[in-house]
């Protein structure tokens, strides 16, 4: 087995609201992530997926635990060397392909942000060249590096926010339900063209979505998450085929089937877990892959 580009281990991130309050937003989650693999993250809103994203590329510091990225130590104060190894290898696609792009720069502009702070060209002409290569790889015309996010579609605004993490050629990439503000026929343009880029690069995903077909389709692994705690892991086989946690259960018994007579008779599984401690449990060994905390 090659070693992990990424580990995280006992993660904790907890918001301080007041003196007396605190939201436990993500607790003792542990995973890995290879080379070229793509670790999908499922559960819930409020359940914690987004800001255990965020935690790892260290949009926020998190409250506990350890993480390794690329062999290198990144939670906790990170030096200039961690922090530039980081910036330059990991990346992030965030949800809203809107707010995520500057209203005030032209698309080249955002593009080569990265670029410019790392000074990753030697000279505008090589620049622009870069700019231009990336976007004809995500579908775009490299006439639109002149244009501005607000004259682009959603699909468009997406495609932009691949290239802007694809031009730095990182190892990981982060994409935060990136999918989930498009039409369903640009969702899976989107999916495929990350599928192809992935395979043309070898780059690792952490797939964060509410859509658990897409993640099916995109994932070799998966964890589902349950009020900030990782309940269940395992391949995608393991998890659509052979759950264990109710609560996994429960989540894919919503999902809608195609058959009208299936889904006329289908059944949905309820799980109410809210007088359950899971600090009380601990992830229980299934197989060498197949992870799940145990409720009883």
């Amino acid at each position: 087995m090659p070693e992990p580009l990424l580990k995280v281990k006992n993660l904790n991130q907890h918001f301080k609201i007041s003196r007396s309050f605190t939201v436990k937003a993500v607790n003792s989650v542990s995973f890995e992530i290879f080379p070229g693999e793509t670790y999908g993250l499922v559960g819930e809103s409020g359940s914690g997926k987004t800001t255990i994203g965020r935690s790892i590329i260290r949009l926020y510091n998190p409250t506990g635990g350890e993480i390794i990225f690329n062999g290198m130590k990144i939670s906790g104060k990170l030096g200039d060397r961690a922090q530039r190894m980081l910036r330059k290898n990991m990346q992030m696609i965030f949800q809203d392909p809107m707010s995520s792009l500057n209203p005030r720069k032209k698309i080249g502009d955002i593009i080569a942000e990265g670029l410019d702070i790392h000074k990753l060209y030697n000279n505008l002409d090589e620049r622009k060249e870069i700019i231009s290569e990336i976007l004809k790889k995500v579908g775009l015309s490299p006439a639109h590096a002149e244009r501005y996010p607000q004259q682009f579609s959603g699909g468009q605004r997406q495609r932009v926010g691949i290239a802007r993490a694809l031009v730095m050629n990182p190892k990981l990439i982060i994409a935060d339900e990136c999918i989930s503000a498009l039409d369903v026929s640009i969702q899976a343009q989107v999916v495929n063209l990350m599928k192809d880029i992935q395979a043309e690069t070898n780059c690792a995903y952490l797939f964060i979505a509410h859509d658990l077909s897409m993640v099916k389709y995109i994932s070799d692994r998966i964890g589902v998450l349950h009020k900030g705690f990782l309940v269940e892991t395992g391949t995608t086989q393991e998890i659509f085929y052979n759950p264990i946690h109710p609560y996994t259960k429960s989540l894919l018994s919503a999902v809608p089937l195609p058959n009208p007579v299936i889904e006329k008779n289908r059944q949905l599984l309820n799980y109410n877990a809210a007088e359950i401690n899971y600090e009380n449990f601990k992830l229980r060994q299934v197989t060498s892959t197949h992870f799940v905390r145990d409720t009883e």
